[in-house]
């Protein structure tokens, strides 16, 4: 690797860091970070390490570990957004560890380079940085144990055993038991396609799901403490809720054919992740389809890869992802690490002449229409200042002048303005897109209000479980009362309650009676529409948020 391709690799490198960390400190704007943060939150206030509760009612979805994750952050530095996120961000620093260290165990180190950056700078990494959910933590987790199982398949050591046992069991924390189809899965493929599948009997391979059941056993011994001890307890409207059978079966099954509790209405379609991907794996993602076609032509033809970990174990993933009924845009992103490492391959390897031109077109495509969303998007969004916009356009204005400047071959020279166009979108929509559109999010301005000293005694209910970024922003427990029973509840005490569009209609047709102490501008969705980035047609698309009291005699 000459000297200036190693500058270029090292200044993109930073720059990226900074871009996925540069949403750190941003409110939320989707409702699933507010109750993951506020579930972590509940376990401060109800000082209780294994018992997750959301509005003081059990919460049973998701396993523990990003929450026991986050309660330490909090519990470090205090309780807010940008502790909320770091232990995710930390878990990607730690997916981009690995992604070097298992690309540069097989290709050389240029490739292993190029593979952290594609990961770094796929569009769906960036916003997941931002809008936390699990994906970052499985990330790092699922990479860390297929690349500790790969030196185990060399040569059996202790630390390789426990560290895959370990890793492996924190996904299972993480995510549920689905996850050892990406992790086994990788390992299955590279020994069947190697006609080792006899080493699969060899004693290191039966340690390792039996040091992976013990590491997983925190999970199993909270939920026995807070349901399966409790069959009194209701849960999804029913009682004698087996914690620990719902994580094993139903959390998975139930999602997977989209009949549980929860569930989408509209259930999904088997190539959901194939067009989804040409925005979430966006720059890359034409490169990985032709990826995954080379190699998997090269089996047929019974040429031998350098691994086939990556492509076993993200198309098993993947595949299984697709047969699911219920799909959501970003689970993939836990398999992006192995998707980087097959793409990497083929950005500078020698192809043939059709190779060549689709590389190259496939990247030039993303380098000019990245750019010009962000012009686009930027003009109906007019923000109230332009500073972010002309940093974000003089750094990478400067980048791509290096990169024109410096590298002559035309096939690296495109793969790091690739890098740049997607790194100047995720740079403008940190800094610039999010600060026009979170003030919006009503929640947010509602919990801000009623923080405010006066309030302080008074107790606070949501009428839905969808308002979790307003329970996030409060500074103290919120409750739960159903819209249904709002008429007959009789709070002790002054009492106010957070409504949103929907259930104020509901109240106001129900002739129920309550007093609005004060409305703030919403935007209800989090989906973005045009109507809504679109500065002069922003406003039909709100609607407002309430805090309202039942009457009583007191005056605020």
């Amino acid at each position: 690797m000459k000297d200036t391709h190693k500058s270029l690799y090292l200044l993109l490198f930073v720059l990226a860091l900074a871009v996925n960390f540069a949403g750190i400190n941003i409110k939320f704007f989707t409702d699933d970070p507010g109750l993951y943060a506020s579930i972590a939150k509940n376990l401060i206030y109800k000082k209780d390490f294994l018992q997750l509760f959301t509005y003081n009612r059990d919460w049973l979805d998701k396993p523990h570990f990003p929450f026991w994750a986050v309660l330490i952050s909090f519990k470090l530095f205090g309780v807010s957004v940008w502790a909320y996120r770091l232990p995710a961000l930390l878990f990607f620093v730690i997916s981009l560890v690995y992604t070097y260290l298992f690309t540069r165990k097989y290709y050389s180190r240029e490739v292993a380079a190029v593979a952290v950056l594609i990961l770094m700078t796929a569009q769906n990494t960036i916003l997941s940085n931002t809008d936390v959910r699990a994906e970052p933590y499985l990330m790092g987790l699922i990479i860390g144990s297929i690349y500790h199982i790969a030196r185990l398949e060399d040569r059996f050591t202790f630390k390789d055993i426990l560290l895959a046992a370990l890793l492996t069991a924190l996904a299972i924390m993480t995510k549920g038991i689905f996850v050892i189809t990406a992790i086994y899965g990788s390992l299955i493929g590279q020994l069947l396609f190697q006609k080792k599948l006899n080493h699969l009997f060899q004693f290191k391979w039966l340690w390792l799901p039996a040091l992976t059941l013990f590491f997983t056993l925190p999970e199993f011994y909270a939920l026995y403490i807070q349901f399966d001890l409790h069959p009194e307890k209701t849960v999804f409207g029913i009682q004698h809720v087996s914690g620990i059978k719902w994580f094993l079966w139903d959390s998975q099954f139930g999602r997977f054919v989209n009949n549980g509790p929860i569930n989408r209405k509209v259930a999904g379609s088997i190539f959901f992740y194939l067009h989804t991907l040409l925005w979430a794996f966006a720059p890359w993602c034409l490169l990985f389809y032709y990826a995954v076609f080379k190699n998997i032509k090269s089996v047929f033809q019974r040429k031998k890869p350098a691994e086939y970990y990556t492509l076993s174990g993200g198309l098993l993933l993947l595949l299984l992802f697709s047969l699911s009924r219920f799909q959501l845009p970003f689970y993939t992103n836990a398999v992006f690490p192995l998707f980087a490492i097959v793409t990497a391959q083929v950005c500078f390897d020698q192809l043939s002449k059709f190779g060549t031109k689709f590389r190259l077109i496939g990247q030039w495509i993303f380098v000019i229409l990245l750019p010009v969303i962000v012009v686009i998007t930027n003009i109906a969004l007019n923000p109230a200042s332009y500073l972010f916009l002309n940093v974000d356009a003089l750094l990478f204005g400067v980048v791509i002048f290096l990169i024109v400047t410096k590298i002559k071959e035309a096939h690296k020279r495109v793969f790091f303005l690739n890098c740049a166009a997607a790194l100047f979108v995720g740079f403008y929509v940190n800094t610039v897109f999010y600060s026009e559109i979170v003030p919006y999010k009503g929640q947010i301005a509602a919990a801000e209000y009623i923080n405010q000293k006066p309030f302080d005694s008074f107790h606070l209910y949501s009428l839905k479980a969808e308002n979790n970024i307003f329970q996030f922003y409060c500074k103290r427990p919120v409750d739960i009362v159903s819209i249904e029973q709002f008429s007959s509840f009789k709070p002790t005490g002054v009492s106010v309650f957070y409504v949103n569009q929907q259930s104020m209609d509901y109240l106001i047709q129900t002739h129920a009676d309550f007093k609005i102490i004060r409305s703030f501008v919403n935007y209800p969705n989090e989906n973005l529409i045009p109507d809504f980035i679109n500065k002069a047609t922003r406003f039909k698309t709100l609607d407002h948020v309430y805090l309202i009291t039942k009457p009583l005699k007191y005056s605020l």
